[in-house]
């Protein structure tokens, strides 16, 4: 698609510029029965039972209550995907739009918000909709996936899967826009709309600034909709992309459905990974860490004798002040890897363990007053940073 670069300067030039922090780079590692152990030496007499090499973390599937999500169940979805895709120089106005649904083969249109927001200085380009107007112009899979569209209606983004590669994005990890909120990329998949690489709801788009009304999609005949006709329309500047590029070939091949992804990380590396997005500066290591000493991933949960509750063994106390909702279920669960991992690394940062050194050290003797359990997380720490390096 040559005509890709244009159509993103556009979705720049007419959207209002947000900063964003990207998501920590990943290495991991396991300690204690999780430690990657090398080649064991050959011994003259074999064990009568061979032991089993303990998983590693990204082998370690966190469990919790699944997510409620708004729409589940319910009658499916009938897509109408867009054809074509254009971006305006400036909003809409109605009598455009009625124009646009007069030409010939189209039979829908739907006009939105989009804008851009940056990602370590790169611009993702994002539309900004209605979960329920905006739902059958996606593909069926995406369409088909309440908890998708529940992602938007909370506020969070939905990132297109060649993004969330592109970037490095996290699933489940917290980015914070320059002057705005902190966004959770709460599910990726293919969204078939090239030069866009996600999606928010229409709320947050208003509240970050986005052009109104300048994305254009429309549904018709596969290959036949006009794009000098769609251009005339909406006048000198506006870009338009064909999204149907392989039905307007002789031949066609079959493509295979891409998978979604939503919700939550997969294994506890991505969870400690995601949570740690949450204190700039804070290695996930050391998240991994902790949650190796206090509950070895997850599997020995409590109470302990002091009352610590769940994987990283919180005192009931201390969760009410730095408990989250990390998974956005609606409740900030001290017994859920999911609340309780990023439950942790609030209650880190808040002793200063973004700054590192002595202030990380401060920070996680404030989880536990011993020097002595300090000592031992920054070298699990370590290596996990080695083994996952």
């Amino acid at each position: 698609m040559s005509g890709l670069p244009s159509f993103r300067a556009v979705m720049l030039m007419v959207t209002a510029v947000l900063a964003v922090t990207a998501a920590v780079g990943g290495l991991v590692v396991l300690l204690g029965d999780d430690l990657v152990k090398p080649a064991q030496e050959q011994v003259r007499k074999p064990p009568r039972k061979q032991q089993q090499a303990a998983p590693r973390l990204d082998q370690l599937v966190p469990t919790a209550e699944p997510v409620k999500d708004f729409g589940a169940g319910g009658p499916g979805v009938t897509v109408t995907p867009p054809r074509v895709l254009a971006i305006a120089p400036a909003a809409v106005p109605k009598p455009t739009r009625f124009a646009l649904g007069q030409l010939k083969h189209v039979q829908k249109v739907i006009v939105v918000d989009a804008g851009a927001v940056k990602v370590s200085g790169t611009a993702l380009n994002l539309l900004a909709v209605d979960p329920a107007d905006f739902r059958s112009w996606t593909p069926q899979p995406v369409a088909d996936q309440p908890a998708l569209w529940s992602a938007l209606a909370r506020g969070e983004l939905v990132a297109d899967t060649s993004a969330m590669r592109e970037f490095g994005m996290i699933l489940g990890a917290m980015y914070q826009v320059d002057g705005g909120p902190r966004l959770r990329v709460a599910a990726s998949a293919a969204l078939g709309l090239h030069g866009v690489d996600g999606l928010v709801g229409a709320d947050l788009g208003r509240s970050l600034g986005f052009a109104p009304g300048v994305a254009v999609l429309l549904h018709g005949k596969p290959g036949k909709i006009s794009e000098s006709g769609v251009r005339k329309l909406l006048g000198k500047g506006a870009q338009v992309v064909t999204l149907d590029a392989a039905a307007r070939k002789a031949k066609t091949t079959r493509q295979t459905p891409q998978p979604v992804t939503v919700g939550r990380p997969g294994s506890y590396l991505e969870l400690y990974k995601a949570s740690a997005t949450r204190c700039p500066g804070l290695s996930w290591t050391v998240l991994a860490a902790i949650g190796q000493v206090e509950s070895g991933h997850g599997r020995n949960n409590g109470p302990s004798s002091a009352g610590a509750l769940g994987p990283m063994q919180f005192m009931p106390a201390t969760w009410k002040h730095y408990g989250v909702d990390g998974d956005s279920d609606g409740k900030a669960d001290i017994w859920s890897p999911y609340d309780a991992v990023p439950g942790a690394a609030n209650y880190l940062c808040a002793n200063g363990a973004g700054k590192g050194g002595e202030k990380l050290r401060k920070a996680i003797w404030f989880y536990n007053h011993s020097w002595d359990y300090v000592n031992k997380v920054m070298s699990i720490a370590a290596a996990y940073a080695k083994t996952y390096a």
